[in-house]
């Protein structure tokens, strides 16, 4: 089966919100399967479909911005939608001159909360669905309870089977449809060139006149060898030769096309008790590990082999476990945040998940055991969290789930996704 047809958790909220709400926008990266999803929302609910992929519909849209909403069917998608931002206000008047729910479905592949004016144009009159890559949960057609264990502290001692290389062949695939349904690493790499011209001199140049459209593919390279790292734009400036503003704006488009995620640092008001030393600056984190292990020529036999340094692979498992997590929450009925802690000392937790006061901690590893110091951030996070921490957990490819302490847990990872 195609991946394009497995499916998507979002559907269900996405749903939920065309019941109540005028304007639906769906937005993601490039390729993550918008369209196939807005597609098969609409085509039992009577949707017509416009694609602003096509500069006649797009020209049309933006010369005459009210003139086009105005004579929009009385449901339609519109696809790829910040290539007209001139129709944003024309829509609000429509809107507001018939608060129909479920007028407009709409796509995006640019982050419409970062853009200017674009993302409170429609305010309260429009609903906002982030959309992932598929989740391993997605391919795996089972629904994601794996958050909901965690602020549950709901671990049980059993034994499973490690990946081993499963696991590397996991991380390798990644979630976004097309690169699934390439059978070869030539089809995957022809496909990735073809995904970073688009974004380099379609999407880059709609969001804003770039000085270096040429140095992108190179500075993307770059990026994906940082991930998980804490952000350092002027390394990544020296080592690919531009300047540290360049860097730097570049970096923030980046995530306005989500090739790119951040981490913030955990903020001290959510700990019980005034801390201070916290570490302030982001972590860097690559969207997608398929694409990163692409542009890296990182295979699933070369992450695993034991005789090679495992830096890289512990990078890219906890790029792929953030990633998971975050496209497990876009669908959970609650908000959910992450963030990640170090301290003065360089304690560290990869990542803290939050929701609502209470806070979870998850350290990711890239081995078949867990030792005691394996817990000392999870332990320190614990402290200073106070009644708000929920669990810790240490993710790791080994075959037993096991209860380390007080809410502390040695949880195998592929627990994520059942087990």
């Amino acid at each position: 089966m195609k991946a394009s047809l497995y499916p998507r958790h979002a559907e269900q909220n996405l749903l939920a919100d065309l019941e109540i709400t005028p304007a639906v926008l769906i937005h993601g990266p490039r390729q993550c399967g918008k369209t196939a999803l807005a597609k098969a929302i609409g085509e039992t609910r009577g949707y017509a479909y416009i694609d602003f992929n096509l500069p006649a519909a797009r020209e049309n849209a933006c010369n005459d911005p009210d003139g086009f909403a105005a004579s929009l069917p009385e449901r339609v998608i519109l696809d790829e939608v910040q290539y007209a931002p001139e129709l944003f206000a024309a829509l609000r008047v429509e809107i507001d001159r018939d608060r129909v729910p479920g007028r407009f479905l709409m796509t995006s592949s640019s982050n419409v909360l970062l853009l200017p004016k674009l993302g409170d144009t429609l305010a309260g009159r429009m609903a906002l669905r982030r959309l992932h890559p598929l989740s391993q949960c997605e391919l795996e057609r089972v629904q994601p309870t794996f958050l909901d264990a965690l602020f549950a502290a709901d671990f049980r001692m059993q034994t499973v089977k490690p990946l081993l290389l499963q696991l590397a062949e996991r991380v390798v695939a990644g979630g976004y449809p097309a690169m699934l349904e390439k059978s070869s690493a030539r089809g995957r790499n022809a496909w990735l060139r073809d995904h970073i011209h688009a974004v380099a001199r379609g999407d880059f140049m709609s969001l804003r006149r770039i000085r270096s459209p040429d140095s992108v593919p190179e500075l993307v390279k770059l990026t994906a060898a940082q991930s998980a790292r804490l952000l350092n734009a002027a390394g990544i400036a020296s080592a690919c030769g531009l300047t540290r503003p360049t860097v730097r704006d570049h970096l923030i488009l980046l995530r306005h096309v989500f090739l790119l995620d951040h981490l913030p640092a955990l903020l001290p008001t959510l700990l019980h008790e005034r801390t201070v030393g916290l570490a302030k600056r982001s972590k860097l984190y690559f969207g997608d590990t398929g694409l990163a292990c692409v542009l890296l020529a990182a295979s699933a036999e070369r992450l695993h082999a034991p005789q090679l340094d495992r830096t890289l692979f512990g990078q890219l498992l906890e790029t792929f476990v953030l990633q998971e997590l975050r496209r497990q929450a876009s669908a959970h009925r609650d908000s959910i945040s992450f963030a990640h802690y170090r301290d003065k000392s360089r304690v560290a937790v990869d990542i803290v998940v939050s929701c609502g006061r209470r806070l979870a901690g998850i350290d990711v590893k890239a081995s078949a055991t867990v030792v005691p110091k394996d817990l000392r951030g999870l332990k320190r996070l614990q402290n200073l969290a106070g009644e708000r921490f929920a669990c810790g957990v240490v993710l790791y490819d080994g075959p037993y789930c096991l209860r380390l302490g007080d809410r502390l847990y040695a949880v195998p990872i592929r627990f994520l996704w059942g087990t």
